[in-house]
């Protein structure tokens, strides 16, 4: 029996090592190296392949950050600069990058009501009703129904826009974005509908915030 049992507790350190590393906030903090010249500079803006501020991603879910890594790794989110940096990036290296963002700047943070106190115009709110977009993204578009969701309230507008507007293109080599629900939602909308509602989610109070990081740490 003590023959079975050494075994079997260095296998049990074993697991519970692999669950430690499998999300490491202090290594995603070096990762994040690469990262911050674009996410850790508010008003930083994006000129390719369309004009647009990067998005916050501090205080966003750590599986969606690792789905859309993966995303662009695969060459399933065109994005010829992300795809670059995507498919350098391990898969550990993702999850500790999902790890450190998700609580980066957590002691900025301020309660968020479950529903916003700011309600939608009718015309907007006819428009997310149309697009079924609480039932994914929550009532208050910051508290997603899964992990690899994304928080979406208080996102930069031009970014919310770029991005609904990418799941409709096709056959563009740098631009696109192939996910079957989210493509299905948002071909009945106009670009214009599209921006409104990105407008509006944008000026909601979320998680997401950009925090100026230094280079040199």
């Amino acid at each position: 029996m003590t023959k079975l049992v050494a075994p079997l507790l260095l296998a049990l350190a074993g697991l519970v090592a692999t669950a430690a590393q499998a999300q490491d906030v202090k290594r995603g903090e070096q990762r994040a190296a690469q990262c911050i010249g674009c996410h850790g500079i508010p008003g930083y803006q994006a000129s390719f392949p369309e004009v647009h501020k990067v998005p916050m991603i501090s205080g966003q879910g750590a599986d969606y950050i690792v789905a859309s890594l993966q995303a662009y790794a695969k060459g399933e989110r065109k994005h010829p600069t992300m795809r670059g940096i995507a498919g350098m990036l391990s898969e550990q290296d993702m999850l500790d990058l999902g790890a450190f963002y998700a609580q980066h700047g957590a002691s900025m943070l301020k309660p968020v009501a479950d529903t916003p106190a700011r309600q939608p115009s009718p015309a907007v709110q006819a428009l997310l009703t149309k697009g079924a977009c609480i039932s994914c993204h929550g009532a208050n578009f910051n508290k997603p129904i899964a992990g690899n969701y994304p928080k979406i309230a208080g996102q930069h507008a031009d970014y919310l826009y770029v991005a609904l507007r990418a799941y409709g293109v096709e056959g563009n080599r740098n631009v696109g974005r192939n996910n079957a629900i989210m493509a299905a939602q948002v071909k009945p909308f106009t670009r214009a509908e599209l921006k409104q509602m990105a407008d509006y989610i944008a000026s909601l109070p979320g998680d997401l915030r950009v925090i100026q990081q230094s280079r040199f740490r």
